[in-house]
């Protein structure tokens, strides 16, 4: 194919950058422009896009024939903008990673419906086919008794009609589910607002309240701190979930990344200590370092979670598997991200590997909650999200898998700038509602043969 100069391909990607200005970014502020730019992008002819792919070295249809122009295009530019991380700069690279997930999302996720309940001054934030939703961020006291933040997400009742599910009345929480979701970043960068935007959909396409975790991070908080205050609000949300609609036995644990190693091991966790046989309990304690010991006679009497919907999760840290090989260079995870996510993470940790409190799969999943996995084909972590939802399929445990093609690690953040991607997601969402409706009903049989 013949290429444009790159005189000319400059000219392009201006006039590309000129037309989402002019179409998009006079109706909001500058927080969002990389939401509109890479978006406006995808509007963009293919042969233009492909254009720009070969100009970037981005990867071409014939290596990852399941991605898209678009796609590719997003990989190529954040390959070549991308510096690489290094241990040093991980905290300062916490800040530019949250403005950059933020400048990503949709601003409709970011209007917040007014306090005053006024209909007349609400700004519904709602999506085509879900509710308007409002969220309050609170402090509550982490694994050591310092403050922590959580975001509270609920759909508001009055705005929106679902005859299928409730006849004539407004949609509402009928499922009294809540999803209590830990958030990505290799252990080390993320926060409530960098997966604000997937909460947000989550909450308005199913109605059920979302609760969002700010845990401390690497380096300055080594393993286990992370997963200990991630329990420590499991531990808060079996208390409080009335508050928010719902009940303490209807939650259900997410997580990307490493948010979904931390959500899987809270689920392996909580569902050891509270189903244990008793007579079994010394033996088992005998066989644990004071960590686990002081969690389980902290987990003992919770209600366990309902089910687990993990998105392109950590399962095993410090194996290698061939995705690893495959895909361990020039996406969006790379091979040396892990390495410096992990070292930071482990570094001055007290538990030794292998160990449950650091890999899900190095525990005990024989008693695992209902599992919904979702793999991203074009990712480093791609088998050993499957590797894992084996594991737990040969326990006899009910396992979903989906696996979204030509997606990198990390597409729930495009998901409004992609639309492929955005209705992956949007499907991921409608199969998790399913998958809890139906363990919903199959408990709810089981109590009425009873």
């Amino acid at each position: 194919m013949k290429i444009l100069p790159t005189s000319s391909l400059n000219a392009l990607l201006t006039k590309a950058v000129k037309i989402v200005e002019t179409t998009a970014l006079k109706r909001t502020n500058q927080r969002h422009v990389l939401h509109y730019f890479l978006k406006g992008l995808g509007n963009l002819p293919t042969p233009l896009i492909e254009r720009i792919n070969h100009y970037l070295k981005a990867p071409t249809a014939e290596q990852y024939p399941h991605a898209d122009a678009h796609m590719r295009l997003i990989i190529g530019l954040n390959h070549k903008l991308k510096p690489p991380i290094q241990t040093p700069q991980l905290i300062q690279l916490r800040k530019k990673f949250a403005t950059e997930m933020v400048a990503i999302q949709s601003p409709s996720v970011w209007q917040q419906i007014n306090a005053d309940n006024n209909a007349k001054n609400k700004n519904h934030n709602d999506k085509e086919n879900g509710n308007a939703v409002s969220w309050q961020d609170k402090v509550i006291a982490n694994a050591d008794g310092a403050d922590m933040v959580i975001r509270c997400y609920q759909a508001e009742s009055n705005t929106i009609q679902n005859p299928e599910r409730n006849g004539d009345n407004p949609e509402k929480n009928c499922d009294n589910v809540v999803m209590l979701f830990f958030h990505g970043g290799g252990f080390c960068v993320g926060d409530v607002n960098t997966d604000h935007e997937f909460c947000h959909v989550v909450c308005a396409q199913t109605s059920w309240a979302v609760v969002s975790v700010d845990y401390r991070l690497a380096p300055e908080y080594p393993a286990p701190t992370a997963i200990r205050d991630c329990l420590e609000a499991y531990t808060w949300l079996t208390k409080h979930a009335h508050t928010l609609g719902a009940s303490s036995s209807r939650i259900v644990l997410t997580g990307d990344s490493s948010g979904g190693g931390l959500a899987a091991v809270v689920a392996q966790q909580v569902s050891n200590a509270t189903v244990a046989p008793s007579a079994d309990k010394q033996q088992y304690m005998n066989a644990l370092d004071h960590f686990t010991i002081d969690i389980f006679q902290q987990l003992q009497h919770l209600p366990r979670p309902l089910a687990q919907l993990l998105l392109y999760p950590i399962t095993d840290i410090g194996t290698d598997y061939p995705s690893w090989k495959l895909y361990g260079q020039g996406l969006m995870l790379t091979y040396n991200d892990v390495e410096v996510f992990h070292a930071a993470y482990l570094q001055n940790c007290a538990l030794t590997q292998p160990h449950a409190l650091l890999s899900p799969m190095d525990g005990d999943n024989t008693k695992m909650c209902p599992s919904y996995i979702v793999a991203a084909e074009l990712d480093i972590l791609y088998d050993e999200a499957l590797v894992y939802a084996a594991q737990l399929q040969d326990y006899g445990i009910n396992v979903q898998t989906h696996t979204v093609l030509g997606a990198p690690h990390g597409f729930t953040h495009l998901m409004s700038v992609h639309q492929g991607l955005g209705h992956e997601t949007n499907h991921v969402i409608r199969e998790f509602a399913i998958f809890v409706q139906q363990i919903i009903g199959t408990e709810t049989n089981t109590m009425t043969l009873a």
